[in-house]
C-alpha cells in the first residue's frame, strides 16, 4: 500500500519538476554585431505580427514565439538573405496574417475597390439631393 502511495505521488508530482520552457534562442534578444544588417532585421521585424500576442509586431512582444521569430530573421539576415524573401517566407509559412503590410492578391481587390465604390456611390447620392433641392 505504502508503494503505491509513493507511486501515485511521484507520478503526481512529475509536471512540477518538468522543464517548462527550451532556452531561448540565440538571437532573440541579441543584436547582429554589424548596425546596417540589424537596421535591416530591426525594420522587418517591426512589420512582422507576433502570432501569440498578435496586437503586437515581434520586435516588441516578450513571447517566446516573438523571440524565435525574432532570432530567425537576425540569423537569414546574417546569411545574406534579403528581408523581402525573409518576409515571403514567413508569409508561405504562417499565411498573409503575418505580416502588418497589406498584399495586392486579387481575391482582395474587391476589398480594396468597396470603399471607391461606395464613395462614389454617396456623392451620386448626394448631387441627386442637392439638384433635387435646387427645383423650384
Amino acid at each position: 500500500m505504502r508503494a503505491l502511495l509513493a507511486f501515485l505521488l511521484m507520478l503526481a508530482s512529475a509536471p512540477v519538476l518538468a522543464q517548462s520552457a527550451l532556452p531561448p534562442a540565440p538571437y532573440a534578444d541579441r543584436q547582429i554585431d554589424d548596425p546596417a544588417l540589424e537596421k535591416k532585421a530591426r525594420a522587418l521585424m517591426e512589420t512582422i505580427r507576433c502570432l501569440t500576442c498578435q496586437s503586437q509586431s515581434i520586435a516588441d512582444s516578450n513571447a517566446s514565439m516573438a523571440g524565435d521569430m525574432r532570432s530567425e530573421i537576425r540569423q537569414r539576415i546574417m546569411a545574406g538573405e534579403q528581408p523581402e524573401h525573409i518576409r515571403a517566407w514567413l508569409i508561405e509559412r504562417y499565411g498573409d496574417w503575418v505580416s502588418y503590410e497589406p498584399t495586392a492578391a486579387p481575391i482582395l481587390w474587391p476589398l480594396w475597390g468597396a470603399p471607391v465604390v461606395l464613395l462614389l456611390l454617396g456623392l451620386l447620392l448626394l448631387r441627386g439631393r442637392i439638384r433635387k433641392g435646387k427645383r423650384p
